[in-house]
């Protein structure tokens, strides 16, 4: 994003109902990812939504893509669970982190499945579309982690 959208992003308002807007689907997405409901999540998402993972490049693409990561992830960790530690809700859309836990019984990205549980804290950004009313996917950071995400 050049300066001057950063700076359009940073003058936006954000009404009673847009947030309220935000937050509902946010809501509703993290329902769906609890209920392993991926025709729900999709429906939080635009068409062109993107899954990255910035620090290593690994992208997903659109619906198809986003439904290829929810199902990799959650056949190669069933017991995933996310603990949400911190949530800000804005114009430019939602921040959290929270803390996953699981046990990966699959490979997950290239990695093979250890068998262990594993603890550690993520970063998500869901960025919001203002005119779609949707989130434009994720953009997701594992804290402290460096090179292939540990999962």
């Amino acid at each position: 994003m050049d300066n001057e959208n950063i700076v359009s992003w940073l003058r936006r308002r954000i009404t009673p109902e847009e947030y309220e807007n935000i937050r509902h689907e946010w809501i509703t997405h993290s329902k769906a990812e609890d209920a392993r409901d991926i025709p729900g999540l999709m429906s939080t998402l635009t068409e062109d939504c993107v899954y990255i993972y910035p620090q290593t490049g690994e992208r997903w693409d659109g619906h198809e893509g986003a439904t290829k990561f929810y199902t990799d992830l959650l056949t190669a960790v069933p017991d995933i669970h996310f603990d949400l530690q911190t949530i800000v809700i804005g114009p430019q859309g939602v921040y959290e982190e929270a803390r996953a836990t699981g046990t990966p019984v699959t490979e997950w990205q290239g990695n093979p499945p250890t068998g262990e549980p594993f603890d550690l804290t993520i970063s998500i950004y869901f960025p919001w579309d203002p005119e779609k009313k949707k989130f434009q996917g994720e953009r997701m950071f594992i804290m402290g982690k460096t090179g292939k995400m540990p999962l």
